[in-house]
């Protein structure tokens, strides 16, 4: 797949989870994100081992935006199946970004320091965007956006790692 449609892809699946949730349509947008991310898998030179890095990293956002709505630092829109824990949406964009990491970001692979880095500054970014378009909300804005860039610079090069390990099986 191309890094360009791969890039696009995922943009648009993360803009619909977003703006489905925001707008009162958690469903319809984890639905379109999960479409893309299969048509990413079963596209891919090795479909298993995408879905298995797929399904890791859902487990994975699952666990730690559970974390973040446990603790009261992030309140997400659209809530199912339970307002603490991980809504679907979001479980979503984990599994979307997933598809990202042996295409459009494979570049970043070889470079865990900068993995680190990419997860501290995008994560934050990205749910920053969410709270700017009515996602999610912030009970603690530098709380919680400090816990998000801590657990993404942590999950970006390890599902990286894994994303490699998978490969080489």
């Amino acid at each position: 797949m191309a890094v360009a449609v791969n890039f696009f892809l995922f943009q648009a699946g993360w803009l619909a989870c977003v703006l489905g949730a925001a707008r009162g349509y958690p469903w319809q947008g984890a639905l379109l994100a999960l479409l893309i991310a299969a048509f990413i898998v079963f596209r891919s030179r090795q479909p298993r081992a995408e879905l298995a890095l797929v399904a890791v990293a859902a487990a994975a956002g699952f666990a730690f935006d559970s974390a973040l709505a446990l603790t009261g630092w992030v309140d997400f829109e659209g809530a199912v199946p339970a307002p603490l824990l991980a809504p679907v949406w979001m479980v979503a964009l984990w599994a979307l970004f997933a598809t990202t990491l042996n295409v459009s970001l494979r570049w970043l692979r070889e470079w865990p320091e900068l993995g680190v880095l990419f997860g501290a500054v995008g994560g934050p970014v990205a749910y920053y965007a969410g709270e700017r378009l009515g996602a999610l909300q912030f009970a603690d804005p530098l709380l919680g956006l400090t816990a998000v860039a801590a657990g993404w610079a942590l999950a970006t090069p390890l599902l990286f790692a894994f994303a490699r390990r998978l490969e080489a099986r």
